[in-house]
């Protein structure tokens, strides 16, 4: 779960820094820079995978062959940075597998990443522009400094006890990163637990991959937890061919991805699943059935078993009562069918990032699935389960730019992406961006802070009702208060 996040030199991000909790929408137009946020989000998953040059590479379709690096790092039109930082806080499962499938366990769960990437340019003996590591550190949070950065409401009996512990009483941490005499910049990573025994060390700029990133055995089970959380960090973008598809029997791979594959198999196992507990399988498919009929008139759902041809297909059965495979329902059905089997699937956790989900949708629909999506999110009043629970460590972030979907906001959850001017250390104005929170009726959400004092209530109600062009306009005594 990533509770906050600090910017400084990538895209159009210039001292950006912004605190998330479970559920959370950015409002804000078009081209304000609420892709770019998802990005930096998109860029550290990457990492976790992936060579820092190919995490780079991917960045929103970025293509390897033609590069186009130059183009991550902030430019106010003459120049660009050389580098970008990016510092995430976070919070970690404990309990992992490393490449080996044998289980380890964290001896911190609160952590800060923070990490610094520089830019290359072409050079005659180098023709290609690249990127390097600059420096990395992976630190802990204590428990006592949590309920200063833990800063959403939350129950510190339930919620906070459950997923925050440290055990480690050395003052390094992780990964540290030291500039040596002869002026090297070398990554340190530090024994795990209570040993100050001798770090292991690793030159910055010829790493290929971060040490998180290459972080694989139970010998630095911290490092792994948290390079596990990072893989959980999924940009969802639902593709109808996807989630139309048929899944193999034995299927390995029984979770959804980000684009919406294999619906049928992580029915199937949920499933089997609950017949192993002792559960009703029914209970699953009702629970989903009922969500699902909130927003279409479906009510059941199943998956046929094809056992000649080893195959699984997902189906739904019409208020009619005749039952339709999943290659027959239009797109807006398979979306929210996707989000409710999600809701229902324990091993679905991490950060789910989601641009623009009221697409498709009828406004007279919107409330409910902005309430499908808060129930995706972990309950911040409860205690977190572990991996059979119903409360999962599962965070939302949607971007949107629908006043309609504003609307159906609770006041903590909704940010405004605001552009804003702002000096540059040279004396420069350039324009950046900024998360604003609201504050309204002389009311501040936990979002409020000095540097971030939210903005008004008329602020909203312009961007809710202002639109360029319009011939019909919403009397601002119509806007629900």
């Amino acid at each position: 779960m990533l509770t906050r996040l600090k910017v400084d030199g990538f895209k159009n991000l210039i001292g950006f820094e912004v605190d998330f909790g479970p559920f959370n929408c950015m409002a804000g137009a078009n081209g304000v820079g609420k892709s770019n946020i998802f990005d930096v989000i998109h860029f550290l998953s990457l990492l976790a995978d992936h060579k820092i040059i190919e995490a780079a590479q991917q960045i929103r379709n970025g293509d390897p062959e033609t590069g186009g690096l130059r183009d991550l790092f902030w430019t106010n039109g003459e120049r660009h940075a050389e580098a970008f930082s990016i510092t995430a806080e976070m919070l970690i499962e404990p309990d992992v597998l490393d490449d080996f499938g044998r289980s380890t366990r964290a001896s911190s769960t609160f952590l800060r990443y923070d990490l610094c990437i520089g830019y290359v340019a072409p050079t005659e003996t180098e023709p290609l522009e690249n990127v390097v590591l600059l420096w990395e550190s992976l630190n802990y949070i204590t428990k006592g400094e949590t309920s200063g950065r833990l800063r959403f409401p939350h129950s510190a009996k339930e919620f906070r006890n459950s997923v925050v512990f440290n055990k480690r009483r050395v003052r390094s941490g992780y990964i540290s990163t030291e500039v040596g005499a002869d002026g090297q910049t070398e990554i340190l990573i530090h024994q795990e637990g209570d040993s100050s025994g001798r770090p292991q060390r690793a030159p910055a700029r010829s790493a290929p991959k971060t040490i998180v990133g290459t972080s694989n055995t139970s010998t630095t089970p911290t490092i792994l937890a948290a390079r596990r959380e990072m893989q959980r960090w999924r940009m969802l973008a639902l593709e109808p061919s996807a989630m139309r598809g048929v899944d193999r029997l034995y299927a390995q791979h029984n979770t959804i991805t980000a684009n919406g594959d294999f619906l049928p198999a992580t029915l199937y196992r949920l499933e089997k699943d609950a017949l192993r507990r002792g559960e009703p399988a029914e209970e699953i498919r009702i629970r989903i059935a009922n969500r699902l009929a909130q927003f279409v008139p479906i009510r059941d759902l199943r998956v046929d078993v094809d056992q000649v041809r080893q195959l699984l297909t997902l189906e739904v059965r019409e208020a009619s009562g005749g039952w339709l495979p999943a290659r027959s329902l239009s797109d807006g059905t398979l979306r929210f069918l996707t989000l409710c089997i999600m809701v229902e699937d324990y091993q679905s956790r991490g950060l789910i990032c989601m641009e623009e989900p009221e697409n498709g949708i009828h406004p007279a629909k919107m409330q409910a699935m902005v309430q499908l999506l808060r129930e995706l999110s972990v309950d911040p009043e409860a205690a977190v389960d572990g991996d059979q629970g119903d409360n999962p460590l599962r965070q939302i972030i949607v971007a949107t730019h629908s006043p309609t979907f504003v609307q159906m906001q609770e006041p903590d959850d909704l940010l405004l992406a605001c552009a804003v001017k702002m000096r540059t250390p040279e004396g420069r104005i350039t324009t950046t961006v900024r998360c604003r929170p609201l504050s309204t009726s002389g009311k501040s959400t936990w979002r409020t802070s000095e540097t971030e004092p939210g903005v008004s209530l008329d602020t909203i109600l312009t961007y809710l009702t202002t639109l360029p062009g319009a011939q019909i306009k919403l009397p601002l005594d119509a806007i629900p208060s």
